[in-house]
Parts: C-alpha cells; structure tokens; sequence
C-alpha cells in the first residue's frame, strides 16, 4: 500500500496523489522513461483510474492538458505502467522505467481517426519532466520510448501526433530527421526472404522485440508500425517503405 503521504521526487510535481499501484523494483535502478497517453475522456478519469487498487495500473506521473503535473509513485517504485513488452531483451519493463502518462483522448475513436495535437502547454512540461526524469537517472536518449514501442502489438500510445522531434530539439529521446517520402520498393506483410530477415535484424539491433523469421508478418508490421508513429510519423500503415527504412539505418548510425 502506498505511504500516508508522498514527497515528490521532483519541484516540478506541483501536486501529489498517491496511488497504491506500486512494488519493490527487480532492478537496481531505471534506465528507460516510457511515454503514454491516457487515452480517457478527461484527465480526471485517468488519474482516478490510476490510483484505483482494482485497476492494477498506474504510473510515476500524470500531466495535464495546462501542464499541471501529479506524481503518484515514487520514481524508486516499481509502477505499473507498461504491462507486457520489451525493449532489447529487457522484459521487465516497469522494473526497469520510469512511466508518464499525458492526458489525451488518443484512438478511442478508432486507429485511423484523426488525433489532436497535444496543447504547447502540456508538451513544455513534459519535456521539462524528462529532462528532470532522465538527467538524475542518467537515461540515454535512445531509451526514451513511447508504449508502443515496446508492445507494438497491443499499444498505440502515445500516437503519431506526439511531439518527438520537440523533445528531441529539446534534448529528450533520440532522433533523426525522417526520410522524405519516395516511391519505391516496399516490404509488406506477406513478402519472406533475405531482405526481410536483413529488415527484422535491423529493428532488433535497434531494440524492438522482433524475431527474425524472414517471414513479414502480424508482428513485423505492428513494429513497423510503432516504429513510423514514433520515427516517421508522415505516413502510419505498417509497410516498411524506402523512407521507413533509411529513417532506421540513419537512427542506427546516430547511435
């Protein structure tokens, strides 16, 4: 359960509201900051439902539409925020991170609908967050990662509309200016061969969760997929185009 009371591991956690989510770590110390969207219809929602003991989720923080900031678990807590996942071999996600959850409606109405922009206020603060987040646990750019990066098949969050690049300009994540977008040959779910083992390796040696088979199917495209939302958001549809593919080499290289 948690304490009575809860002092923020940070000044820019105006407000507390403890939720009773939360156990030991298995891991020495986080060094991963995974970003989602509540995908509720009000921030008040959200954070009611992270700190209900029957919902069994929660997260470290919860930032609103103004910028307004709430911890909930202390960062030395193990929240619950990212569920099943991994990220370059790590399966233990919540062990290893530290979780922010932004108020946002995200795809509740459906996975094409249009999302709206995260207001300029909200995103200022998470920025100013990670920067916090990451600095005093020395997170590397490169595991700054959205939910769906590390449960491509089950997440969306925090969607193709998030601000990477501003956080990267920022000093938050790790990024590259995205390949135009060309005609071309693609890969899609269906294609097997070399190219699509050489396609699997490439994403696997970024840190996606990815077999390589040879054979592009349901899981190759969800990777694709969360990849695009996060790296090369122009065009979201799952198929692994010239421009998907530079925007990964070119992300490899930066490392």
């Amino acid at each position: 359960m948690s304490p009575p009371s809860l002092t923020p591991d940070t000044p820019l956690a105006r407000r507390v509201a403890p939720s009773p989510n939360h156990g030991a770590r298995r891991a020495a110390r986080p060094d991963m900051l995974i970003l989602h969207y509540t995908g509720m219809e009000s921030g008040a929602a959200a954070l009611a439902r992270l700190r209900d003991p029957l919902s069994e989720v929660s997260a470290h923080y919860l930032v609103f539409e103004d910028g307004e900031t709430v911890q909930m678990v202390p960062e030395a807590r193990r929240a619950w925020h990212a569920g099943a996942g991994a990220w370059k071999g790590v399966t233990d996600v919540n062990s290893r991170s530290v979780g922010i959850e932004i108020v946002h409606p995200g795809h509740r109405a459906g996975p094409h609908a249009d999302l709206p922009p995260y207001p300029p206020a909200q995103v200022a603060a998470v920025i100013a967050l990670a920067r916090d987040v990451c600095g005093r646990w020395a997170i590397p750019p490169e595991r700054v990662l959205g939910h769906s990066d590390i449960a491509p098949e089950r997440k969306e969050d925090p969607g193709e509309t998030f601000p990477w690049a501003a956080l990267a300009r920022a000093g938050v994540g790790h990024h590259v200016p995205p390949a135009p977008l060309s005609d071309g040959r693609f890969f899609a779910e269906g294609d097997a061969g070399q190219p699509i083992e050489a396609l699997q390796s490439l994403f696997a040696l970024y840190g996606y969760d990815l077999p390589v088979t040879g054979r592009f199917d349901a899981r190759t495209r969800a990777v694709v997929t969360a990849f695009q939302r996060h790296f090369r958001q122009a065009r979201v549809d799952g198929v692994a185009d010239a421009s998907t593919i530079t925007t990964l080499r070119d992300l490899l290289a930066a490392l």
